[in-house]
């Protein structure tokens, strides 16, 4: 049984946030969740990036500081206003808390972060040790990290996720109405790398970090990437419908702007801080991870 603890979550209605609200709590966690207005319940503290406030009375005596909150990449097309709502969220946000965590001291401090950090690999596969890229993205991880280091001698982790990987959500959520319909198909070439995760995984290697002695980057990603023919072949496998559409870069570029760059760039991320700590991933594959999510979809 894992030692009970109060653990505050930013970010807590997202896709990840919510899942990890969730299962804290059935493992008798207490859970205070930090949002961007007034109180309305005894487990909420307000919070304020803009402004750089916390409400550190509330946040005293935690035992960890989980921080997922930021605008997200794929939600709206790359204008330069949302580049910087990207940017800003990041920063403004993880200053805010790194902040007060240097003012309350809590066991650890796990901050997200995103495989964005490499750039393009190509097929070439990154582990933490490697160094960072230089487009928008990398720079945006690099500042959203450096961000975290005012936290200063608490243990520190940061979250460098890859595509995270549910039913009823993100690029999986997106694409299995497509795939239903028979319209599904590899983006571009097929051959770029995607380093996914299920969401579940995802989950459990944050709780891994609450209690181990893990630090630093983080690779939150499957130990076996796959390149995007091989996730479309492996979800119309599981679907039982062709991957007969698909859908060239001008397409992609057309409809997503420069998010676009992400769906047909190639990151082979290894999680190899993960696989060094002894984690053991549920599903490390990506034709048992799909089946099972859209079995559990079904």
């Amino acid at each position: 049984m894992p030692v009970l603890q109060r653990i505050a979550v930013s970010g807590s209605s997202g896709l990840i946030g919510g899942a990890l609200v969730g299962q804290l709590k059935s493992e008798g966690h207490t859970v205070q969740r930090l949002v961007r207005r007034p109180t309305v319940a005894p487990d909420e503290i307000s919070w304020d990036p803009k402004k750089g406030t916390v409400d550190l009375s509330a946040l005293e005596g935690v035992d960890a500081v989980i921080h997922l909150a930021g605008a997200g990449v794929g939600d709206k097309r790359w204008t330069p206003k949302y580049k910087a709502e990207i940017l800003n969220s990041r920063l403004l946000g993880t200053t805010t808390i790194a902040n007060a965590v240097a003012e309350v001291k809590p066991r650890v401090f796990i901050s997200a972060s995103a495989m964005g950090w490499y750039g393009e690999t190509g097929n070439r596969a990154v582990t933490e040790a490697d160094r960072g890229g230089d487009d928008f993205l990398a720079t945006v991880c690099r500042e959203w990290e450096n961000a975290a280091d005012a936290a200063g001698d608490i243990r520190t982790v940061k979250l460098r996720t890859g595509l995270v990987l549910d039913p009823t959500g993100g690029a999986l959520g997106k694409m299995i109405p497509l795939f239903r319909f028979g319209l599904g198909g590899k983006l571009g070439s097929g051959k770029q790398w995607w380093s996914w995760i299920t969401l579940h995984d995802v989950i459990r290697a944050i709780t891994f970090s609450l209690d181990n002695a893990i630090y630093g980057p983080v690779n939150v990603t499957a130990p076996n990437p796959a390149t995007n023919q091989e996730f479309t072949a492996s979800l119309a496998r599981a679907m039982h419908r062709p991957a007969l559409f698909p859908v060239p870069g001008f397409a992609l570029k057309t409809a997503f702007g420069g998010f676009s760059i992400e769906m047909l760039g190639s990151k082979k991320v290894i999680p190899q801080a993960l696989l060094d700590s002894g984690f053991v991933f549920d599903y490390p594959h990506i034709g048992a991870a799909i089946a099972a999510l859209v079995d559990s979809e079904s």
